[in-house]
């Protein structure tokens, strides 16, 4: 199972401010949907609340929760192990982690790919920040003038598999390869 992270973030990594996204970009929008319909989402119920019409449509919705509750069109999970477990029995092959911080802080250490929006700015305010990811290495990039659509792999390349470099494939169509 190929466990991937998407996130729009700026330059400082902010990602958000009082349960918001910082920016509302069309084509990150679009990537989005594109990459992550079909397949299972992972989300802390913090940014499940902030979805304006609740579970996505077309996707797996799964909320990590402390409490057990019921949530509209989405499975509940106690944590980010849980959910993966209910993913692995479902013999899941894309998995794409939505947000928030937290959920990103935990996933980062688990995941095969990152598909980055880096916004070209930095924002006034902000209360949430992705972890730092320095040393994962860039494999596509595509620029845009106030942003970027980046593709990332770990430093230790053990954790991608055989299914990463396909699901990449199809993944990156239209974008450029860096060192092409």
């Amino acid at each position: 199972m190929n466990i991937n992270i998407i996130a729009a973030i700026a330059e400082n990594r902010a990602i958000g401010y009082k349960n918001r996204l910082l920016y509302s970009i069309s084509e990150d929008m679009q990537r989005f949907k594109a990459l992550t319909t079909g397949h299972t989402i992972i989300m802390g119920r913090k940014t499940f609340e902030s979805l304006p019409h609740g579970a996505l449509p077309h996707r797996r919705n799964i909320v990590l929760s402390r409490k057990s509750r019921l949530l509209d069109g989405c499975e509940v999970a106690n944590s980010l192990d849980e959910a993966l477990q209910l993913c692995k029995v479902y013999n899941e092959k894309e998995v794409f982690i939505i947000g928030g911080a937290e959920v990103y802080r935990q996933a980062i250490g688990k995941a095969n790919r990152l598909y980055l929006t880096e916004i070209k700015s930095v924002p006034d305010k902000a209360d949430s920040y992705f972890p730092d990811y320095s040393k994962w290495k860039i494999i596509h990039k595509e620029d845009h003038t106030t942003y970027s659509f980046s593709e990332l792999i770990p430093p230790d390349t053990s954790k991608t598999s055989e299914s990463s470099s396909s699901s990449s494939d199809s993944h990156s169509k239209g974008r450029s390869t860096i060192g092409s």
